[in-house]
């Protein structure tokens, strides 16, 4: 009798953690895995005049002049990593990097790209992250080694817009992941050509954005799933979910930045930009956008959004 039950106890708590198992996979790939149709940007165009109806004359007519380019690079991985990129004749080394969101790519934020180029005489650099639009990859990685991208980016950007007799003053405009992936750049050692940096709507770690979909989306608590989903990305991709850390890296920041979030945001829970600024050592600026939801802060107010970037970069990025 003892045996059978010693026997029943293994097949039960095998047949638990098989459960287990299978469900932190399917959970991994559900968060992880790039959209299939990340590389149709015909799709991604028709969604950004549809999200910013005004967009359409402003981008076909860069696209009729041949004004809006690409590029694509090498990164240290061996990945094909591309970029979009636009010139601004009067730019004199005003350069922002925009970096896009979460299963999006940089043509989904050409909204921001047209804000810094059109209406702060940027040159303005548009890059996929891994594993989106047009850039190499198989698994999305929440803006955490894609810090060391966007490093890359940084040195593309310098080169591409070199000018002669002004020296480089880029800033980094990251939105909801791209948000993150900012503030992770922001803790490393970056070239003094990078002044400052603008995060809008991201969130202070990847497991805490991770528990609140997870609850949000499953009803689900965070035990045991999350463990044991962080444990197979760490094993499969090498990093954790509590690895990647914005909080942590924007502690380390001494470069200036500017937090926005939407006062209504529910994806990313507006108590999250509160504790990052906090944790960010000075300077530092915040503003809520009133009654906007997740990434919806420049839409709903761009003339608010757009005064509040300018003079935060004529004050710190040496814009004039």
């Amino acid at each position: 009798m003892k045996k059978r039950i010693a026997i029943a106890a293994v097949a039960i708590v095998a047949a638990l953690a098989a459960a287990l198992w299978g469900s932190s996979s399917y959970m991994l790939g559900y968060s992880l895995e790039p959209d299939p149709n990340r590389r149709d940007t015909d799709s991604t165009y028709a969604l950004l005049c549809k999200w910013v109806p005004d967009m359409r004359q402003w981008t076909d007519s860069l696209r009729s002049g041949g004004l809006l380019r690409d590029t694509f690079v090498t990164m240290p991985s061996g990945e094909r990593h591309h970029a979009q990129y636009l010139r601004a004749d009067s730019a004199c080394g005003r350069t922002a990097i925009v970096v896009h969101g979460y299963k999006d790519c940089s043509l989904k934020y050409l909204f921001i790209g047209r804000m810094y180029h059109r209406d702060l005489g940027c040159n303005v650099l548009l890059p996929d992250l891994h594993a989106h639009g047009l850039s190499d990859g198989d698994c999305i990685g929440m803006g955490w080694n894609d810090r060391h991208d966007l490093a890359c980016w940084a040195a593309v950007a310098e080169r591409l817009f070199r000018s002669a007799g002004h020296e480089s003053r880029i800033v980094m405009h990251g939105i909801s992941m791209g948000a993150a992936t900012v503030m992770c750049a922001s803790g490393e050692e970056l070239p003094p050509y990078v002044r400052c940096f603008v995060e809008d709507c991201g969130y202070t770690s990847v497991w805490d954005e991770f528990a609140c979909q997870l609850r949000g989306q499953f009803g689900l608590p965070p035990f045991p799933l999350m463990f044991t989903t962080s444990a197979l990305c760490r094993l499969r991709y090498g990093w954790s979910f509590g690895q990647a850390s914005p909080i942590r890296q924007v502690a380390k920041c001494r470069r200036p930045m500017l937090f926005i979030h939407g006062g209504s945001d529910s994806f990313v829970p507006t108590w999250m930009v509160h504790r990052l600024y906090e944790a960010k050592p000075a300077p530092k600026h915040l503003w809520i956008a009133p009654g906007s939801a997740h990434a919806r802060s420049y839409t709903d107010h761009p003339a608010e959004y757009t005064r509040r970037v300018k003079d935060f970069c004529l004050r710190y990025a040496g814009w004039r």
